[in-house]
């Protein structure tokens, strides 16, 4: 059962968190557009912590099927509620706010609507086909969620019309799914991926992590793992933050030189692209990073696969996993010493599941771990189809 979220006091940010207040006369006048045609950005809606500096360079990430989600996550500061009926004029003010903004990369996302027969994917698609009429030139990244009980027609239907990216957010480690996202499942959200990848290979797929939840590190070497199999391209972790009293409490503030580790460790487990830091957010410089991501594809295209897999040295590899596992973060005061024998048990697993999946034949990155690739919960199975 999901547990009950009682107010929890604020833990005092360090500084590497602090940002300046959104004043600049960009941010006024990005707040003034998004007001004018009635559309909802996720950058207020979740109190993004960049929102300053994405309003002051005109990029907005808007939030379509409303500002009302039928899910109550631990994380999130969406409101929670019924939703009103689907505004069919939408996508049209969609791709008019993308022509005034001048935007060459545009980021689409929504609320869980999970009161509609196809979760609303089908505005997502009215919302690609509205954007590719009226500026065709610009690049499309989609943030969805997870279509629960209906994802498989739902993908179909969205990869159809191929949108530049399909990002769907893990958000954290499955132990931690029961409190931080109880209305979802784990294995589900990576069949999702997995399903998009195996749809139309051609499309980039991302997914994000945060940290700070409770996490421990070797566990988010496991969801990479786990990421990697699914075929992901993309992967952002940042630091998760509290929205207000009422939701999960932050454990830990990671410091600045752990993400750095992370981000090691994910480009030698194989993503073509990593981007890792306390600030990191899913649409944070998603323009640039589709153009490095673009980039690196062409140069593994033509034979420079160092381009598209900048993975480390084994020796950097390993000072970085030891960098990670016992980097000593800015605790809140929740959590107590980590158990070393726990740790080395972790440890030893993955050296196993490694070396299965070595033997196994794998061929997504030498770190990569198999042992779970045809034990993934059979409640997947169920809605997607078996596993080729």
């Amino acid at each position: 059962m999901p547990q009950l979220m009682l107010d929890t006091p604020f833990a005092r940010k360090p500084d590497w968190l602090r940002v300046r207040a959104p004043t600049s006369t960009g941010v006024g006048q990005t707040r003034q557009l998004m007001r004018k045609l009635r559309l909802s950005t996720v950058c207020e809606e979740a109190a993004c912590p960049n929102i300053g500096e994405c309003w002051a360079q005109k990029h907005a990430t808007v939030m379509i099927l409303g500002d009302t989600c039928t899910r109550a996550c631990a994380f999130c500061n969406v409101k929670t509620g019924m939703p009103r009926p689907l505004d069919p004029l939408e996508p049209t003010r969609v791709a008019e706010a993308a022509a005034e903004l001048g935007l060459e990369h545009i980021v689409i996302t929504s609320v869980d609507r999970d009161d509609l027969p196809d979760g609303g994917a089908s505005q997502f698609v009215r919302v690609i086909e509205a954007l590719r009429k009226r500026t065709p030139k610009t690049t499309i990244e989609i943030l969805t969620p997870d279509f629960r009980n209906k994802a498989q027609e739902a993908v179909k239907a969205i990869v159809a019309v191929r949108p530049d990216v399909y990002n769907h957010n893990l958000e954290t480690v499955p132990r931690l799914y029961p409190s931080i996202r109880p209305g979802a499942r784990y294995y589900h959200s990576l069949r999702l991926l997995e399903q998009v990848k195996t749809l139309d290979p051609a499309i980039f797929t991302k997914s994000g992590l945060m940290v700070g939840l409770g996490e421990e590190r070797l566990e988010l070497h496991q969801v990479m793992d786990d990421l990697r199999t699914a075929g992901i391209d993309f992967l952002t972790i940042g630091q998760y933050l509290q929205p207000t009293p009422r939701h999960a409490a932050v454990q830990e503030y990671v410091a600045p030189g752990t993400f750095d580790a992370l981000a090691a460790i994910a480009r030698a487990k194989g993503f073509s692209l990593v981007a890792a830091s306390p600030l990191t957010r899913s649409s944070h410089h998603a323009g640039k990073d589709f153009a490095r991501l673009r980039a690196a594809r062409q140069s593994h295209a033509a034979g420079n696969g160092s381009a598209a897999s900048p993975s480390p040295m084994p020796e950097e590899l390993q000072i970085a996993r030891i960098r990670c596992i016992n980097a000593k973060p800015a605790q809140t005061g929740f959590r107590g010493d980590r158990c070393p024998f726990v740790q080395f048990l972790l440890a030893l697993f993955e050296i196993i599941a490694g070396f299965a999946y070595q033997r196994g034949g794998g061929s997504r990155g030498s770190a990569a771990c198999s042992c779970r690739r045809d034990r993934w919960l059979p409640i997947a199975d169920q809605e997607f189809g078996p596993r080729v």
